[in-house]
């Protein structure tokens, strides 16, 4: 297992990758600045959860999933909760370690627990087979509850077909019948981790090329740094050091 790429002390600790020095006055201005932003991203933030709230809704099919009990209804998938959110894990048929970016962003979710007072439910769907769904979900260590669309189109239907991209849906049940309220993919599902809310806080922020970087900040190819499924398997797997 490779190690990630990453940087030493001293190869970031150098005259073109400092920050400015200046006294506390103007670093407070500079703050209060910044802070303004901030405020009014977190208003916009607000706004855009109040149009998603009013979003309007989709009846969906009675799809069967596969999980670990056996066949199990849509419906049934929300355990009995009203809202469901489901990450659509990317999975490669017959390779050992699935996509390293969904390992690693599924890897935070470990208490969940605080969703039963909103209702709600989160699981991860694969279109892999449940039997290696359910093995790998073991070898890197995830806690989750996993299903399986390998014999059901309900992949597929919403926006992740066989050999397709990761996605999140969020769905709202009524009875039996099951609704599609909500759906992003790509950058969209960062607004669910806080791994990418942590690094971004740093002064050298996630050091990749395409981010807009003060000249001599350190920057590196694109997902250099992030972890690989090995890497998760090796902390949080059942062979981990919390073992």
């Amino acid at each position: 297992m490779e190690t990630p790429v990453g940087h030493t002390s001293e190869e970031l600790l150098n005259a073109n990758a400092l920050p400015p020095i200046v006294d506390a006055d103007t670093w407070q201005r500079e703050l209060h600045a910044l802070r303004v932003r901030e405020k009014a991203a977190t208003r916009d933030l607000d706004a855009i959860a109040a149009q998603r709230r009013r979003m309007p809704m989709v009846e969906m099919p009675d799809y069967t999933l596969d999980g670990e009990e056996g066949p199990v209804r849509l419906a049934e998938v929300f355990g009995g909760k009203s809202q469901l959110i489901v990450y659509h894990h990317m999975w490669f048929p017959g390779q050992e370690w699935q996509c390293g970016g969904c390992t690693g962003f599924t890897s935070q979710f470990t208490r969940l627990e605080f969703l039963d007072n909103y209702d709600a439910r989160f699981v991860i769907v694969t279109q892999g087979p449940i039997d290696e769904a359910l093995a790998y979900k073991r070898r890197v260590g995830n806690t989750m509850a996993w299903y399986s669309t390998a014999n059901s189109t309900f992949g597929a239907d919403v926006g992740v077909p066989p050999g397709g991209t990761f996605a999140v849906n969020v769905f709202l049940r009524s009875g039996d019948t099951v609704y599609r309220t909500w759906h992003t993919n790509g950058r969209g599902t960062e607004q669910l981790s806080h791994t990418f809310a942590l690094i971004d806080l740093l002064p050298y922020g996630r050091r990749e090329e395409w981010q807009d970087s003060p000249e001599g900040w350190p920057q590196s190819p694109k997902f250099s740094g992030w972890l690989d499924s090995p890497d998760i398997a090796t902390l949080y797997g059942p062979d981990g050091p919390d073992a």
